[in-house]
């Protein structure tokens, strides 16, 4: 039986159940520390490393990160740019209704992100304004190997390119023939990538923050990733921007008694086969509602390819709470700040008017986190780990940058030199002084 650790009381709730625990220290086994070892002589930390790949390829640019790759026992490819041709017969080839669902996802992702573009004319007062430009490039990374996910490619290169970028690049891994995964290359054509360059792990990112030729420098990084990719986005953080960090999913599902235990544990489940690291947490007012849940999980886990996964998500970071009445879900969701908020039951609807820390907010059982994973349209990639209170889902304004320009006639400055030349002396800056009173 599949037991959920159960908890009462809103204090306990914040306390025990939504508690952010500093993740675990990446747990490399003994082979892992002794490819590492023999990359550059010596026992690394994972966040050393990095900062060691990005030193040299900041020195020898591809050069370094083929050295690097070979180093790791990596397959390392030939072709280490794909263009359009490459990616356009990768898509060919594929069955034609895998063809059309990546196209119909990237349809529905296309068609929300140009709904959101802001208005392109300047907005401002009295000879200031502001108005929004694309960045040059934008670099998107791309697990390979056992881990290939589409979907995140085309929600993050989307944006991108309804943006406006003039250079989009993918970043991915060949696997052991030294080929990169042919759904990456296939969804890299229908996103509109420009290039994909078959290039993997740490070293992938620094030579894009970098601009490791031919690979262009990025202006903006994204994308999904393991450790050493973690890592080196955040060693990137400055010479790039980079939108948010990835890690574990979470998800927090609130529910009355209205709710179909089935539906609470199958969206439970999507997300705890994620990683063992999930987070698939559950807030009721109903302790027969979680007794259901809790015999559904058993049943729907017993044929589940990924039950180990989720089993593990679910007994590690897993559980209920336990509320005198759901109104009081609405301040511990705000305080959690979680990935994904799915609200199901009869008050799903009027509980949604009334949160906005969560990052993304599914509604009723029509709106599952399903849906937003693969064909919503808005981005499944959201910030995590309580960020949420303070960042966004990947957007097109991750790939614009706001300018202000000033041009005012001399009627429109005439009123501000001798406020702006007082305000200069309280600051003790005469010359700033001096540099209004000279109009």
């Amino acid at each position: 039986m599949t037991r959920l650790r159960i908890v009462e009381g809103r204090s306990r709730i914040q306390s025990e159940l939504l508690h952010r625990r500093p993740l675990p220290a990446p747990r490399l086994g003994p082979e892992q520390r002794r490819v590492m070892r023999g990359v550059y002589g010596r026992d690394l930390a994972v966040a050393d490393f990095v900062a060691e790949v990005f030193e040299e390829i900041r020195g020898d640019g591809l050069a370094a990160a083929e050295r690097i790759t070979r180093a790791l026992g990596l397959p390392w490819s030939r072709d280490v740019r794909l263009g359009p041709a490459s990616t356009r017969a990768a898509l060919a080839d594929l069955p034609r209704q895998t063809r059309d669902d990546l196209q119909f996802a990237a349809d529905r992702v296309r068609a929300f992100y140009e709904a959101t573009m802001p208005n392109p004319g300047p907005v401002g007062i009295g000879g200031c304004w502001q108005r929004f430009h694309p960045v040059k490039v934008a670099g998107i990374y791309a697990p390979g190997g056992r881990a290939v996910y589409p979907s995140s490619l085309l929600m993050t290169a989307i944006p991108a390119r309804v943006a406006g970028v003039s250079e989009l690049v993918v970043a991915s891994p060949p696997g052991p023939s030294g080929d990169v995964s042919q759904v990456v290359l296939a969804a890299a054509a229908v996103a509109g990538v420009d290039a994909v360059y078959a290039l993997g792990g740490a070293q992938a990112i620094a030579a894009m923050a970098l601009g490791a030729a031919p690979l262009p420098r990025a202006d903006v990084l994204a994308g999904p990733g393991n450790i050493f990719v973690v890592l080196a986005l955040r060693h990137a953080f400055g010479a790039a921007g980079v939108p948010s960090l990835p890690g574990p999913t979470e998800t927090l599902i609130v529910a009355d008694n209205g709710a179909d235990p089935a539906h609470v544990a199958a969206d439970l489940l999507a997300q705890a086969e994620h990683d063992p690291l999930a987070s698939p947490l559950l807030l009721t007012d109903s302790a027969e509602l979680a007794a259901a849940v809790e015999s559904e999980l058993e049943g729907q886990l017993a044929d589940l390819p990924r039950a180990d996964i989720a089993s593990a998500a679910l007994a590690q970071n897993g559980g209920v709470g336990l509320l005198a009445d759901l109104s009081e879900a609405v301040d511990l969701v705000d305080q959690y700040a979680p990935e994904h908020l799915c609200l199901l039951g009869d008050r799903a609807a009027e509980l949604a008017d009334s949160i906005t820390g969560a990052a993304g907010v599914f509604v009723g059982d029509w709106s599952p986190e399903v849906l937003g994973d693969y064909v919503a349209g808005p981005s499944h990639v959201m910030p995590v780990g309580g960020t949420a209170r303070f960042s966004s889902p990947v957007s097109v304004y991750d790939f614009l940058k706001r300018v202000n320009r000033f041009e005012l006639s001399r009627q429109q400055a005439r009123p501000l030199f001798a406020v702006a030349a007082r305000l200069a002396r309280l600051e003790g800056l005469e010359g700033h002084a001096r540099a209004a009173e000279r109009r």
